[in-house]
């Protein structure tokens, strides 16, 4: 294969790979965003003086001896949200988080990501929040899609995850090729051959 030909063959891969990388930004631009912000926001989290991630508050004991049953405090997570929102509110438990190092108990709601934090002991509301970072983090690895369209199984999380996994690795290696390419040609650029340094052929030498 001549120089020639492997350039022409480098630089077609190098169109390749950009046209596949501007396809890929192109297509796949508001869920590249997405993906970043949220990821931006869910590594602050807990920095945030509670506005995505509200702080777990302490109760009055954290010996599980002392806490109440949990159905006993599962009925008052249920009855805290309705006294704040109405009794007619509908709620579905999606997991119960228990804080024994806090003394606390919280209850996880689907409906408008509602969280309710109580104390284990006593069953006293210590805080109703809405779960931002919740939410944030449904959107970050396409839970949102299954809630949206109620697909209980998951599959439209693994389906996203799987799509933008491989666009994000399709992206970061054209990006690395566009960069890298042209470096790798420029260096195997055949050398210019140095032009002679004595007299144009024909053309007589004078003496002194």
């Amino acid at each position: 294969m001549t120089d020639s030909t492997k350039r022409q063959q480098q630089a077609r891969v190098l169109r390749d790979f950009r046209k596949v990388h501007r396809i890929t930004g192109a297509l796949l631009f508001v869920f590249f965003f997405v993906i970043s912000i949220t990821g931006l926001l869910l590594g602050w989290k807990k920095h945030t003086g509670g506005m995505i991630l509200a702080k777990t508050h302490t109760g009055t004991s954290t010996n599980l001896k002392d806490w109440l049953p949990v159905d006993s405090l599962t009925a008052n997570a249920f009855r805290a949200v309705r006294d704040s929102l109405g009794a007619d509110v509908s709620l579905t438990l999606d997991r119960i988080d228990m804080r024994p190092d806090k003394g606390t108990v919280k209850f996880l709601f689907v409906e408008k990501y509602l969280g309710v934090q109580l104390d284990g002991a006593t069953g006293q509301l210590l805080h109703l929040e809405t779960r931002r970072a919740d939410f944030i983090e449904n959107l970050h690895d396409g839970t949102i899609l299954d809630r949206v369209f109620g697909v209980d199984s998951g599959v439209l999380k693994v389906i996203y995850s799987t799509v933008m996994g491989v666009a994000l690795l399709i992206f970061t290696i054209t990006g690395f090729w566009l960069w890298y390419g042209p470096k790798r040609m420029k260096q195997e650029k055949p050398a210019v051959l140095a032009k002679p340094s004595g007299p144009r052929p024909g053309r007589p030498v004078r003496s002194a």
